[in-house]
């Protein structure tokens, strides 16, 4: 869906590794007709290779995935589109950075019980995010006060239609 310039809404779901920003962000662009893009697919590859390590990234590391994430940002809001980006957004100063300026996304935390989120990352194959990198996330978030909270105890396709009614859409 193309929308205009001041039309074009931005949805976030941020949460930490394995709570399901990607599945559940594929799924609501492709219900609604929106594009989707993946903070994560940004990442340089020393990151990966940290993460897939076990290595919990440092602030120095993270920078110059927020620079690029800042970029993917700009660009969707700049397009007009309509959009949704699965981004972590664990910090306030990286949620600030990423999504601060002249833009008001629609911010949807997804979270869920540790042992549910820990079992999901065990589960996966051929991801880079080690599963003992959850506790550091865990122990970084800071939870936003001006976002939508889902559990994700739900299925995706419930989550889904969570947002949508959340979105009027």
């Amino acid at each position: 869906m193309k929308a205009t310039h001041e039309s074009g809404k931005l949805v976030v779901l941020m949460g930490v590794a394995g709570v399901g920003k990607t599945t559940v962000g594929r799924l609501l662009a492709r219900d609604l007709g929106w594009r989707f893009a993946d903070a994560d697919d940004i990442h340089p590859p020393e990151n990966l290779k940290k993460m897939a390590s076990g290595v919990p990234l440092t602030e120095r590391d993270r920078k110059p995935w927020l620079i690029a994430a800042k970029y993917t940002v700009n660009e969707l809001r700049l397009s007009g589109e309509n959009a949704v980006i699965a981004f972590p957004g664990l910090k306030q100063s990286h949620r600030d950075r990423v999504l601060g300026g002249n833009i008001h996304p629609i911010i949807v935390h997804l979270v869920g019980d540790i042992e549910l989120i820990r079992a999901r990352l065990s589960s996966r194959e051929g991801h880079f995010f080690h599963a003992g990198l959850l506790q550091s996330q865990l122990d970084l978030l800071e939870h936003p006060s001006d976002a939508f909270t889902i559990d994700v105890s739900l299925g995706p396709a419930e989550i889904v239609a969570t947002i949508r009614k959340h979105l009027w859409v």
